[in-house]
């Protein structure tokens, strides 16, 4: 169980919570830059950590992320013109360029220039630096300068190398997290789902290390025979995971505010474009990747649906759950503990030791940011690994071993 005070202190994400202040010092996506492709094109609305914002890309292509509510009256951009390489609010027009600075203020009677440069700049709004990669616009919602965009592995291949998806979660963002580091649940949740035979076996062996990225899971199963089969998959501060799958994997969990969370799935592959089966995968619905409705981020299988839970295939024993893909069997169960959940109410058994351990590393890593030390992942090429699978033989010291396994070749592929 976890405390009511430290299960607060990881959930919370708005500005001035620990866990939201941790996180707004890493690069975070925002919206696709297909959403935002065209120059003085309509903004879009963005939720992240709490905060209501807008994004547009303005007349010289530059990208503006600002508060939703316009500093004057409150009224929301959203509706703003975009024009002239700023954001105009069409109550009472006043417009603000992608830094936040408020660039004219047609409304005030002409004044002495030095009154309405004043004037202006007591209505700057709040503006956030973006930046694109891989398809998606990032954000920097933290203070001072930003840091170097992080060396993550698909973001740095070219297009047909990588297939994203996103889609909305109804549940705070750690439950979504826990739910992709919880190992034994492989072996019940997704049964049916996968001819895998690891699945079958419930890890016996778990070891869990903190590094300069975020951490490593490593859960181990024993089938008998002289050696360990590991599956070692990294998470990446604040919210990333790679997946040790083929094609390889990764997930962003996101926080839009306490009680939903974005989450982004990836499939890649390192070397190569992704093929046509791999594709047909990923927009089958069946694996990571949701089927959302129409012009929609929510799921076409979503909690005010029952997930559409196919009660005879859960009979027929072909699939545990009578819940179609992976994805959405995770966002079922997540979701299904309530937007966010007291776990000082939990039970925990043995199996459930690398998220006690995942839960120490993260209460350190709030320790540590408030207390001015370094926090993980600020060497962007700390994120140069990959989450693998292995065997290894049984008197091998995998605590020694974890760190140097997941470290990875990686660079920008032409």
């Amino acid at each position: 169980m976890l405390s009511t005070e430290n299960n607060a202190r990881l959930t919370k994400v708005s500005l001035g919570t620990p866990m939201g202040m941790l996180m707004r010092r890493y690069w975070t996506p925002a919206a696709f830059s297909s959403e935002v492709a065209e120059r003085d094109g309509p903004p879009i609305r963005v939720r992240l950590f709490g905060e209501d914002l807008v994004l547009f890309r303005d007349t010289s292509g530059r990208l503006g992320l600002i508060a939703d509510q316009c500093p004057h009256r409150l009224a929301s951009m959203f509706f703003g013109r975009n024009e002239d390489n700023g954001l105009r609010c069409v109550y009472h027009g006043l417009k603000f360029d992608v830094t936040g600075a408020c660039t004219d203020l047609p409304c005030v009677p002409p004044v002495v220039p030095q009154v309405m440069e004043s004037m202006q700049k007591s209505l700057r709004t709040t503006a956030y630096l973006c930046v694109e990669r891989a398809g998606l616009v990032w954000t920097y919602m933290g203070p001072g300068e930003a840091p170097a965009f992080p060396d993550l592995e698909w973001t740095l291949l070219p297009e047909n190398y990588r297939y994203v998806s996103r889609h909305i979660q109804e549940c705070n963002w750690l439950q979504a997290l826990e739910g992709g580091f919880d190992a034994p649940h492989l072996t019940f949740l997704h049964a049916g789902d996968n001819p895998d035979p690891t699945r079958g076996i419930v890890p016996s062996f778990y070891e869990v290390a903190a590094c300069d990225f975020g951490f490593i899971v490593a859960t181990g199963r024993d089938f008998g025979k002289e050696t360990i089969s590991w599956n070692l998959n990294v998470m990446l501060m604040p919210f990333h995971k790679i997946i040790s799958t083929t094609p390889h994997a990764a997930h962003m969990w996101v926080p839009i505010d306490d009680a939903n969370t974005m989450l982004y799935s990836i499939d890649f592959q390192p070397h190569r474009p992704l093929n046509e089966t791999e594709i047909v995968r990923a927009e089958s619905g069946d694996w990571i990747h949701s089927e959302n409705l129409p012009n929609s981020d929510i799921g076409v299988r979503n909690k005010r649906n029952d997930y559409l839970i196919d009660r005879a295939l859960q009979a027929s024993g072909k699939s545990f759950t009578g819940l179609k893909g992976f994805g959405i069997q995770d966002c079922a169960i997540q979701e299904s503990m309530g937007t966010l959940v007291d776990r000082s109410r939990e039970h925990l058994l043995p199996g459930d030791a690398a998220i006690i351990k995942l839960r120490q590393l993260l209460l350190q890593a709030l320790r540590d940011h408030e207390e001015g030390k370094p926090i993980p992942g600020s060497d962007p090429q700390s994120y140069r690994v990959r989450s693998i699978r292995c065997e290894l033989p049984r008197d091998s010291n995998m605590a020694q071993l974890i760190t140097t396994l997941v470290k990875a070749d990686i660079a920008p592929t032409t």
